[in-house]
């Protein structure tokens, strides 16, 4: 299924009506031609209908827009812009917006060229307040036409994170696992973004998986697992039954998704379904996140949510980890000291128990999962995917739900270290500059659970546009502060 969505930006120029319409008309006509020049042409709508100067003109542009199947806005003071009907234009349009403006002036035209649409930001800004209208305004909003196609090239990743928001649904599978507090949250957060949740027991995934025994396409899925899995096959035998809870959640997906364009799963793993299924289901939620549906470990509902939006913003394979152990100092010593700008505190080891898809992955193995074989038989622990996590810049963040239900999210750049981790599960040693301050003031000042979602390359820009966008108050968002920038709570005699 196409589990990603897209967008296409309505481009709608505004003026006020004491300035030359022309200055809007043609500064509307080079943003689209930098654009095009830059960036994929169907990014765009650049709007003719009119130049928005009254509230009639909304109208019309509001009309085509939506008949060009426009999903996102950029409204775009050519000058200063009529405040009242370019922010009427953002209240009536069901979708994200952006608001930019112009910068076109030369030192030979201040007169009759001069556009004031600096000075408009502000009344825009102010007015899109006092209708409690949310809109993306760039850090630096106002430009020439290169600045402004760059502005909107920017917005896409927000854009389409706050679309696939509104048309998601979060599918889960049991209760968490007793004594298994962590990643318990209240869903009324999903409901405010938008989100739909269908909460399902694991009874009624083990009848669908039981109803899916003997299916004619479990010999093609065991086939595209041995493709995969190459020499790293060594668990041959319980393929047959990852295909066969692989076609169940599949089918679960297309049959419940309803009016949804998009789906995420969370499930349960422990502590009755190795025994009841007969395996892990570690594999299979890799191959499915690879897929482009997200799928997070012990019904952690904000985990998969969470992953959606890396997902994405990055346009790229997302994974869900444990924050979970120090670096031995012996290994940091070894393999870390003295090769990466890094102190002992800066590092951690990030892992789960093999959910992460095997083109993340340095090498793969499918393995048991060595936790819970040491409570149970071997065999019903069989189908987790082990390995170290490839080198290079990541993103780790998360959006969730507080007890008391408030929005509370994080964001830090780090990067996978090139070191043998010598251990096992999907693993990595993760290096974020002040790791040790942001563990204490943040995560654990914040009471974020151990689950973190992990986007490959660097993105915090966009998923911090996106929480704000999707009402995370700016002062709930943690990051990594650089050193000599306290936290607040942090002891200022540390």
């Amino acid at each position: 299924m196409n589990n990603m969505p897209e967008v296409k930006v309505g481009i709608v120029a505004v003026s006020r009506d004491c300035f030359p319409e022309s200055l809007s008309v043609n500064r509307r006509k080079a943003l689209v031609e930098a654009y095009t020049k830059k960036y994929d042409a169907k990014d765009i709508y650049e709007c003719p209908v009119c130049i928005v100067e009254s509230e009639i003109h909304m109208v019309q542009a509001l009309e085509d827009i939506k008949k060009a199947g426009c999903n996102a806005l950029c409204v775009y003071l050519g000058n200063f812009g009529p405040e009242i009907s370019e922010t009427l234009l953002a209240k009536h349009f069901e979708g994200p917006k952006m608001f930019i403006a112009a910068a076109e002036e030369t030192q030979d035209n201040l007169c009759q060229g001069r556009g004031d649409a600096y000075c408009g930001m502000l009344n825009a800004s102010y007015n899109l307040q006092l209708r409690n209208v949310k809109a993306y305004i760039p850090e630096y909003p106002v430009g020439d036409a290169e600045d402004c196609a760059d502005m909107i090239h920017d917005f896409l990743p927000i854009a389409k994170a706050i679309e696939g928001l509104s048309n998601l649904k979060i599918i889960s599978f049991g209760p968490r696992p007793t004594n298994f507090l962590a990643c318990n949250a209240p869903i009324k957060q999903l409901y405010n973004l938008g989100v739909e949740i269908e909460e399902n027991s694991e009874l009624d995934l083990f009848e669908a998986f039981n109803n899916h025994a003997g299916d004619e396409r479990i010999p093609a899925i065991v086939k595209e697992m041995e493709e995969e899995l190459g020499a790293g096959n060594k668990k041959p035998e319980i393929l047959p039954k990852l295909a066969q809870y692989e076609l169940t959640l599949k089918d679960w997906v297309r049959d419940h998704k309803g009016y949804r364009k998009y789906v995420t799963l969370t499930g349960k793993c422990w502590p009755a379904f190795q025994t009841q299924f007969g395996f892990v289901p570690c594999y299979v939620n890799s191959r499915l996140t690879a897929q482009g549906i997200p799928v997070s470990c012990e019904v952690d509902i904000y985990g998969t949510l969470s992953e959606f939006i890396g997902q994405v913003v990055s346009d790229d394979i997302v994974t869900l980890l444990d924050i979970n152990n120090s670096v031995p100092k012996d290994m940091y010593k070894e393999s870390i000291e003295g090769k990466f700008n890094y102190t002992l505190q800066d590092t951690f080891m990030g892992f789960h128990c093999g959910n992460t898809a095997s083109s993340k992955l340095s090498f793969c193995e499918m393995k048991y999962q060595m936790i819970m074989a040491r409570s149970l038989p071997v065999e019903v622990t069989n189908g987790t995917l082990e390995g170290d996590i490839k080198p290079g810049d990541i993103t780790f963040y998360r959006l969730q739900s507080t007890a008391d239900n408030k929005l509370r999210a994080y964001i830090a750049h780090g990067e996978v270290l090139p070191v043998a981790t010598r251990s096992f599960g999907a693993i990595g040693v993760f290096a974020i500059p002040e790791m040790g301050r942001f563990y204490r003031h943040v995560l654990i000042e914040g009471g974020f659970p151990h689950h973190g979602a992990v986007a490959f390359g660097h993105h915090g820009k966009a998923l911090f546009e996106v929480f704000k966008y999707i009402g995370v108050p700016v002062e709930e968002i943690g990051y990594n502060q650089p050193a000599g920038v306290r936290y607040p709570t942090e002891n200022p005699w540390r």
